[in-house]
């Protein structure tokens, strides 16, 4: 060994590095220029950017920094860490999320289509839906992120117990959640959009 040689240093225990947090701002960034030539807006109309929309009936909603559709996406990133375990066994962790956010971020972007925001509106009680906001979609990537690595260092019963938990507090206060968004959006029942709306 010389005294110029480098002794590479050996990867994070957790298998992330600066590349991949690199990586992931280069997809969040693609993502948002996607959403810009689909014609979505930066921030809100309104002009002005809060940390928390809590009216999801509000022309806000979907446009602020978060809402009650937030932990929609963290529980995106519990699911995506379990696909992750099982689809890509061999891969260390900072390859599966970077995976996980790929994923996440097109579905953003398809998410404001035009397809998928009438959809919304046909088929849900959200009429004044008309799709989020860039900053808004950017930080539901986030939240995936935050919930990916949520899963990666808790108690699989934790996970759990965070996905069941999240799921009844946003489901009691809004009437909706990440299960009653799937189930009215690929199969909508009646039913249920009655009681969303109040009925």
């Amino acid at each position: 060994m010389t005294g110029n040689s480098a002794i590479p240093s050996p990867p994070p225990p957790s298998g992330l590095a600066w590349r991949h947090w690199g990586i992931i701002a280069v997809i969040i960034a693609t993502s948002s220029l996607a959403l810009h030539l689909l014609g979505r807006v930066l921030i809100c109309a309104c002009g002005t950017i809060k940390l928390w929309q809590g009216d999801p009936l509000s022309a806000e909603n979907s446009q602020q920094l978060a809402d009650w559709y937030t932990p929609s996406h963290v529980l995106h990133g519990l699911l995506f860490y379990l696909g992750a375990r099982y689809l890509l066994p061999g891969r260390n962790l900072g390859t599966r999320l970077l995976a996980a956010t790929a994923i996440e971020a097109a579905w953003e972007v398809f998410e404001n289509t035009s397809f998928i925001i009438e959809r919304y509106r046909s088929v849900t009680v959200s009429l004044g839906y008309y799709g989020d906001s860039i900053i808004n979609s950017g930080m539901d990537i986030v939240a995936m992120v935050m919930g990916f690595l949520i899963a990666a260092r808790a108690p699989v019963w934790a996970s759990i117990a965070l996905l069941i938990a999240a799921e009844l507090f946003v489901g009691y206060a809004i009437r909706d959640n990440l299960a009653l968004n799937i189930i009215m959006l690929v199969w909508p029942l009646e039913a249920i959009r009655v009681w969303q709306a109040g009925g």
